[in-house]
């Protein structure tokens, strides 16, 4: 009865897919989703969230609607990023479920009936997880398993390990996610604390299917600091912790050389020495500021409190039959 229930409130379904200059891929994307969707059970439709391309992603997105009608397409005013795209997505979804995921193929939209499935068994958010992950550097790979070993080991919440935007979620979950508006977005973070039955699903992840990645080290260090103190102020209590320290051990040091120099007279103290403890001190002392300053930052953005996105134009794919 439970599972007849959950499949009646299963019935429509939104693909929510983030693009920036994608031109290569966007042809190959439209066919093999149609083709894995039209023999679904799942009145099914597509929006494509335009993230200031300056190539003809978006002449190709405006041709695929006027080919299929269920491709809609949402064009952001500039560039706003990855996660604010996949937000105004979001934001713009009506189905019972929607599905998040990368144009590129990298994330076979094939798993999507089976997340179905699992949404109609019961579970709010079924997310996909990379057991192996071919075409990526092992320099790629040894940074991403260190970030999700250091954002687990600081924040309260518990990440899944290898596990990108690509999952399924009904309308109580994402709307859940849709009234979280911190301008520092961290969607994994968020997908994650909000918490509901959730489900892993593993796969394979390919190669790019035509195209080249978006992302450099410069935009995943910015993205590894914004999912590490967008979860967690320990960085914080770690820079007091230090300072802590630094300063018992100072004062321990300084009473040694008080009782040194009252047993055994003044000697004449070594300049070398004298520099490396400056220059150990004055580290530590802007390695805080830093830290408070990323926190600090991150206080004067939501302070301001400007939208998280601009649209430039939408043109909804068809409503649900």
């Amino acid at each position: 009865m439970a599972l007849l229930h959950n499949a009646l409130l299963m019935n429509t379904l939104d693909i929510i897919v983030p693009v920036f200059n994608e031109q290569e891929v966007l042809p190959m994307f439209q066919k093999r989703i149609t083709g894995i969707m039209d023999t679904s059970n799942v009145n099914w439709r597509v929006i494509f969230v335009d993230d200031g391309s300056s190539d003809d992603s978006l002449t190709l997105m405006q041709q695929i609607n006027r080919e299929d009608s269920r491709f809609g397409y949402l064009t952001l005013s500039r560039n706003f990023g990855k996660e604010y795209a996949l937000t105004a997505g979001l934001d713009h979804a009506t189905a019972d479920a929607v599905v998040v995921i990368d144009v590129d193929l990298q994330d076979p939209p094939e798993l999507i009936p089976e997340m179905i499935d699992a949404c109609r068994e019961g579970y709010d958010v079924v997310y996909a997880t990379r057991k192996q992950r071919h075409g990526e550097s092992w320099a790629k790979k040894a940074t991403a398993n260190w970030f999700y070993k250091t954002i687990n080991a600081v924040s309260k919440i518990n990440i899944p390990k290898d596990t990108g935007d690509y999952r399924l979620m009904n309308k109580k979950a994402y709307t859940a996610v849709n009234t979280l508006r911190e301008r520092n977005r961290f969607m994994k973070g968020l997908f994650a604390w909000v918490g509901y039955k959730q489900k892993q699903i593993l796969f394979e992840r390919e190669p790019r299917a035509a195209g080249t990645t978006k992302w450099n080290y410069t935009k995943l260090w910015r993205f590894a600091l914004d999912g590490i103190t967008s979860f967690s102020y320990l960085p914080l209590r770690f820079a007091t912790w230090i300072g802590m320290a630094v300063a018992s051990f100072a004062f321990i040091y300084g009473a040694v050389i008080i009782g040194k120099t009252l047993i055994f007279g003044n000697d004449v103290p070594g300049y070398p020495s004298l520099m490396t403890v400056v220059l150990f001190l004055g580290g530590i002392q802007l390695t805080a500021l830093g830290i408070i300053g990323e926190y600090l930052g991150r206080m004067f953005n939501e302070s301001k409190q400007r939208p998280l996105y601009l649209v430039a134009e939408f043109k909804p794919p068809k409503e649900h039959q």
